[in-house]
């Protein structure tokens, strides 16, 4: 069974995005997430999820649960983690 979902990017904070089990459906979403989300929020794409479908920075298990759960998932921008990269040392 396949779930659909839309996706929308944060126009405030790169590489953030709510996933969204209706349409438009930000009534779901918590005021104060909102105001830190931004408006408007940019619709990427519509996806039909289910448990062998694969997705780039979340759990898929976990996206459908809270969009089952709470109406939308949030995907936060990944962690950068300065100490990986020490330039050019040689």
């Amino acid at each position: 069974m396949s779930t659909p979902c839309w996706i929308y990017r944060s126009p405030k904070k790169d590489e953030m995005y709510l996933y969204l089990a209706k349409e438009d459906g930000f009534d779901a979403v918590p005021e104060l997430l909102m105001a830190r989300f931004g408006t408007p929020p940019l619709l990427v794409m519509e996806l039909e999820l289910h448990d062998e479908r694969r997705l780039a920075r979340a759990d898929v298990t976990q996206v459908l649960a809270k969009l089952a759960e709470d109406g939308y998932y949030l995907q936060m921008p990944p962690e950068l983690r300065p100490d990986i990269y020490h330039g050019n040392e040689a």
